[in-house]
């Protein structure tokens, strides 16, 4: 039985993303989300306003979400090591599933203020809440625009995406709140757009939290099919069976592979040798970059369950 081992890092199949502009995307969002919860702070003290507090406290945790981002980026682009021997491209998986859970936590905090608030309603000046929420509007919107071309291509920027978007959307539901609030004075519309902007942000952030655990626990990544992969495997001449396959994601980009590949048992080594690298250039178009191969001669196959 022979082993191969096979790196494709540079193939993607949803394409690369571009790193540069998505470094400076999560660095402008950390600035600019930054400095708006500063103003939100400074003038939720200065009017008593609970609402803009709490919407501060929610973006404060999506500049600490952006910055664990940005940090699993970079942490994935470091080299291996004899400890780590495919890096660290796992924290972006990770970070996913934290920043997934963080905006879950930003739900029921959401949720929790908005039922104290519909029971309890204090006088709010609307305009300025408005005022303030709009700019939260532009802050966001810009910030995640940034990350739109790169969205589709990595779970870790979608999850900065989902983040400042959602952020956007409360930010509207506040200025809508603001103005109700300053030309009718029914202070509860603040609690109700509350829990409708929770719900929006809970459909977005479901299947986020959903496929991140996925990939977390090794499952097979979305869009792979283990058996696309067997049928295109013994299409190739020479391959009788190709089996024990176990298929996980190494980052959210990149996907490894190993399996046992059944020959003929009549080839002579250069055309084994063929048939993987044939296999391998399939396994691309199966968005899988790494693939480790074991090759079995047809009666010589292993039957154990570890093999």
């Amino acid at each position: 039985m022979a082993h191969d081992h096979h790196d494709h890092a540079g193939h993607h199949h949803h394409g690369p993303i571009n790193l540069t502009s998505v470094n400076n995307a999560f660095i402008v969002g950390i600035v600019l989300n930054f400095l708006f919860v500063v103003i939100e702070v400074a003038v939720g003290l200065s009017i008593h306003s609970l609402s803009l507090l709490s919407d501060a406290g929610h973006n404060l945790m999506d500049v600490a979400s952006l910055g664990l981002s940005l940090l699993a980026l970079r942490m994935s682009k470091m080299k291996p090591t004899s400890t780590y021997t495919y890096g660290y491209k796992k924290t972006t998986v990770l970070v996913t599933l934290l920043n997934a859970v963080l905006l879950l936590l930003s739900i029921g905090a959401i949720v929790y203020e908005a039922f104290n608030r519909f029971f309890h309603p204090e006088p709010l000046p609307g305009k300025t809440i408005a005022l303030v929420a709009a700019i939260g509007i532009v802050i966001n919107t810009v910030s995640a625009l940034m990350f739109l071309r790169d969205k589709d291509h990595n779970m870790n920027v979608r999850s900065a995406y989902l983040h400042l978007m959602s952020d956007a959307v409360v930010s509207v539901g506040i200025v809508i709140g603001g103005i109700i609030i300053y030309y009718t004075g029914w202070f509860r519309i603040d609690a109700i757009l509350s829990i409708v902007i929770a719900a929006v942000i809970l459909l977005s952030t479901w299947r986020l939290l959903k496929d991140s655990l996925k990939l977390s626990l090794d499952a097979v990544p979305e869009g792979i099919h283990l058996e696309d992969i067997k049928n295109a495997a013994k299409k190739i001449a020479g391959v009788s069976d190709f089996h024990h396959i176990h298929v996980w994601a190494i980052s959210t980009t990149e996907n490894a592979l190993t399996g046992h590949l059944v020959v003929n048992n009549s080839l002579a080594n250069n055309a084994v040798i063929s048939i993987k690298e044939k296999l391998k250039h399939e396994l691309l178009h199966h968005n899988i970059q790494h693939a480790t191969l074991e090759t079995e001669f047809e009666g010589d196959e292993c039957s154990e369950p570890e093999c």
